[in-house]
């Protein structure tokens, strides 16, 4: 089996290899995007049953950013639903069979991790304002600027480290089990690699939620659930 830190080569866009991760992402992204295409064009008062799920989705995912940032979670949503998305559905492209997921490549996590980093620092000026931003690394004093900075980087390996390990760990385990003990009984293990798959998702998402979170900074006013408001 083929080490996850290598990478098949399928063809050349001039002197650019396009490797096997990269297809399969553009992949998860036209699908992604055609789905989201199709879904939203034909809104209506009385829902179907695929707008129902969408609308649950996008409800329970709006109660998780409002619970976690304390904010409005319109703003938050495109990014954080977007991410737990991909991730899910890269992570469960192990499921079929001669297909490596994108997470299972550590440019693909770096990458998703990268874009984490600057939506932090970019929401954190937006919520603060750029010295509001700033000051936040000299809490509780300027003594911990250092350690704090220092935080900003560790917490974007660990992001990477964490989605890399688990789902190439993942992916080793299935297909050890299915070269020596052949197609069937790796079942189970697959079985278990679908629920895996979503708690990376869920775990990079919240991770990346806390982190917007902390740099932003709470809101004064926070939009009360349907729930609540009753």
């Amino acid at each position: 089996m083929q080490s996850p830190l290598e990478h098949v080569v399928l063809f050349h866009v001039g002197p650019v290899p396009i490797s096997e991760p990269v297809v399969v992402t553009w992949l998860i992204m036209a699908g992604l995007g055609l789905f989201a295409f199709l879904s939203a064009r034909k809104l209506a008062i009385l829902p179907s049953r695929t707008q129902t799920v969408l609308e649950l989705f996008v409800t329970v995912l709006d109660d998780q950013i409002r619970e976690t940032m304390r904010r409005d979670p319109a703003p938050f949503r495109p990014l954080i639903g977007t991410l737990l998305l991909f991730v899910l559905f890269a992570n469960w492209m192990s499921l079929i069979p001669g297909i490596e997921p994108p997470t299972a490549h550590i440019e693909t996590d770096a990458a998703l991790a990268l874009w984490v980093f600057v939506a932090t620092i970019a929401f954190g000026i937006s919520g603060r304002g750029l010295r509001g931003y700033l000051d936040t690394f000299v809490e509780p004093s300027w003594v911990m600027m250092p350690l704090n900075l220092i935080e900003q980087i560790t917490r974007t390996f660990s992001l990477i480290i964490r989605l890399f390990g688990n789902v190439m760990s993942g992916v080793f385990v299935v297909g050890i089990v299915l070269s020596l003990a052949g197609l069937f009984v790796p079942i189970p293990l697959m079985a278990l690699e679908l629920l895996t798959g979503a708690v990376q998702a869920y775990i990079f998402a919240i991770l990346a939620t806390v982190f917007i979170g902390a740099a932003a900074g709470e809101s004064e006013e926070i939009p009360l659930t349907a729930k609540e408001s009753e």
